[in-house]
């Protein structure tokens, strides 16, 4: 991280301007998130994440309800995967995904609900 420049340097228009700047992520933890927010810049991430949101479902059916071939569903679930935001769990020959239970994937859930407008099942409106 660089070093921040004292109040005698900058503008300090508030008195918490340093403290605050002291807190600011450094550019590798800003690359890191700014990887992890690429991951949503996909429309179709986002259809299959608004399904394991609310769902916990298999590769097949996510590939029907988002309207594409399992392998290009298999293909956006190892990264989101990858990414932290979803897991999951084989059931004989079957493996099943959902949204993790992270910090993240509850804010990206919150996050979905509203940018879609709607209120989970799950939850209390």
């Amino acid at each position: 991280m660089s070093e921040i420049k004292s109040c005698h340097e900058m503008h300090c228009h508030h008195a918490e301007t340093a403290k605050i700047l002291h807190l600011l992520p450094s550019e590798t933890a800003c690359s890191e998130a700014a990887d992890i927010f690429s991951q949503l810049c996909d429309p179709t991430r986002l259809r299959i994440l608004w399904v394991l949101a609310h769902t916990e479902e298999c590769v097949n059916n996510i590939a029907l309800a988002v309207d594409m071939s399992t392998s290009a569903v298999s293909h956006h679930l190892r990264n989101l995967r990858q990414a932290g935001f979803i897991v999951n769990r084989r059931s004989g020959k079957e493996i099943y995904y959902k949204l993790a239970e992270t910090p993240a994937a509850r804010l990206l859930h919150t996050m979905i609900d509203d940018v879609f407008e709607m209120t989970c099942p799950g939850s209390n409106p």
